[in-house]
């Protein structure tokens, strides 16, 4: 039997966390140092990121995934960088299946590789580059309550060895962003980070999925939902019962959150 390891979520924040310059990012780099040297090591990382949604989900498959700079605008030296993780064509047939179980149409990418919401985390988490990574597609223009059970197809893999990752923003408005001086944070971004984390922490898990609804200044935290919709993946691959433990909370650029988090029981 495999180790049981608990699904996270991970604010990835801006590109440059790959290689820490902005104030705040150096901090999350370090605590995801020191999550990935104390959790249980993963045979395989499953990664639902915000970056790459299709109308369906999808699985990558590739064997040997590709780095992918999918970003403008950044340093040159985060152009060279490389996360040459191996893929998991195995795992990622088991995702197929677990997701097709459920009844979503679902089908795998061979060629698919890792977007910066991916490789950038895990670059702290894992620096070796050496637990193979499987790409799992959000679904943008679909809600958190169709990610949870997209994510609660999953809870067998975490029986498995295997790492559920979600990957976004939990406050993610770059209309917002304070790029000179750092900046404070504005209190519409406090008070939804704060709601997000004592509704986590408590299990409220209903409360969570009508976020859109029932939290303050949602719609400013997320003017579109793709960086939050993988907290649901990550949330719903936990199972029933589950609550969120903060790992990490924090910003950079202001109003840009980077908190991470635990799902268990």
């Amino acid at each position: 039997m495999s180790t049981r390891i608990d699904p996270i979520f991970i604010s990835h924040g801006a590109p440059t966390l790959a290689a820490p310059r902005l104030p705040g990012e150096a901090a999350l780099a370090r605590r995801l140092q020191e999550i990935g040297r104390t959790m249980p090591r993963p045979r395989a990382i499953v990664v639902a990121s915000a970056h790459w949604s299709t109308a369906e989900p999808r699985i990558g498959g590739s064997e040997r995934p590709a780095t992918l700079h999918d970003y403008s605008g950044f340093p040159e030296d985060l152009h060279k960088l490389a996360y040459p993780a191996p893929g998991a064509p195995d795992v990622a047939r088991r995702t197929t299946d677990l997701i097709s179980d459920v009844g979503f149409s679902v089908a795998m990418v061979p060629a698919q590789g890792l977007d910066h919401g991916m490789w950038v985390p895990l670059r702290h988490l894992f620096p070796l580059a050496d637990i193979p990574v499987v790409p799992l597609s959000i679904q943008a223009g679909l809600d958190p309550a169709h990610h949870f059970v997209l994510g609660r197809a999953l809870q067998p893999l975490t029986q498995e060895g295997v790492l559920v990752m979600g990957s976004g923003g939990a406050v993610h408005n770059l209309g917002q962003l304070v790029w000179r001086g750092g900046g404070s944070t504005d209190a519409w971004a406090q008070g939804f980070d704060d709601w997000l984390a004592s509704t986590l922490a408590a299990g409220r898990l209903e409360d969570a999925i009508a976020a859109a609804i029932k939290a303050p200044d949602f719609r400013r935290a997320h003017p579109t939902t793709e960086h939050v919709l993988p907290l649901f993946v990550a949330l719903g691959a936990a199972g029933a019962g589950t609550r969120g433990e903060a790992l990490h909370r924090g910003f950079a650029l202001g109003n840009l959150s980077l908190a991470a988090y635990r799902f268990g029981s």
